[in-house]
């Protein structure tokens, strides 16, 4: 049965007191109170180093069966190597992640490509090719030379999610191209009304028999983890009827 999975890029922010955090609770118990309200989170810290498989353990036991970890590829993968021979830093960060995948508690691995890197297919079906096929993996393009049939079919062609990102400067096509639907929602507010459109979307696909993986922004306020909640119930209320 396809599965709704909603939640925020984040959750150590001690800044979500009292609104989403009760005030008194211990930033040790932070992710146990936010895995009691959602079922899943984008870890982007990642990104800059790899995590010691001690704190993905914890992080596995302070979380029910069924929540699951989004995780942004390591920098070395994207910005340095540039996808360009990173078989063995995808490799390596793969195996970090180790802990989450064993325990069936790993979501898509995220790909965010620099802004500046324009589009290339052969280097995107090489680097493509090279991916373990027991993980799902998503791919936020920055540059809009990206955003073409060519691209989509590769993607498509290996179950590979095109990451529907918000963007300022860039506006991504609804296009879907894997089993599974992966939305970075970025804007700081929504309304009621925005809110329903994109329960109302992601019931449509869930119907289709895809699961669904949103993440709203984070950081400053806890408003983004109370919009995925308010969307997860949507969700269910609507599958009730």
């Amino acid at each position: 049965m396809a599965t709704l999975y909603a939640g925020t890029s984040g959750f150590a922010y001690a800044q979500w007191k009292p609104d989403f955090y009760p005030e008194k609770l211990p930033a040790t118990r932070f992710l146990e109170h936010y895995a009691g309200r959602l079922n899943s989170v984008e870890i982007n810290y990642t990104f800059r180093r790899m995590p010691p498989g001690s704190t993905l353990e914890n992080w596995v036991r302070a979380t029910p069966r069924g929540f699951l970890f989004a995780v942004k590829a390591h920098q070395r993968i994207t910005h340095v190597q540039r996808l360009k021979d990173a078989g063995t830093a995808t490799e390596i960060f793969l195996r970090a992640i180790d802990p989450l995948r064993a325990t069936r508690r790993l979501g898509p691995v995220l790909f965010q490509l620099p802004p500046n890197l324009r589009a290339d297919t052969a280097l995107l079906a090489e680097f493509l090719a090279q991916l373990p096929g027991d993980v799902r993996y998503a791919f936020e393009f920055r540059h809009a030379s990206w955003l073409t049939e060519a691209v989509y079919d590769l993607l498509g062609g290996h179950n590979v999610a095109l990451c529907l990102a918000e963007a300022e400067r860039l506006q991504i096509p609804e296009v879907v191209t894997a089993d599974f639907v992966y939305y970075r929602l970025r804007m700081p507010s929504y309304s009621e009304a925005e809110l329903g459109r994109i329960g109302a979307r992601c019931e449509e696909l869930l119907a289709a028999g895809k699961d669904v993986f949103v993440y709203f922004k984070h950081e400053e306020t806890p408003q983004g983890a109370l919009y995925a909640e308010s969307l997860l119930q949507r969700v269910r209320r609507g599958s009730r009827t």
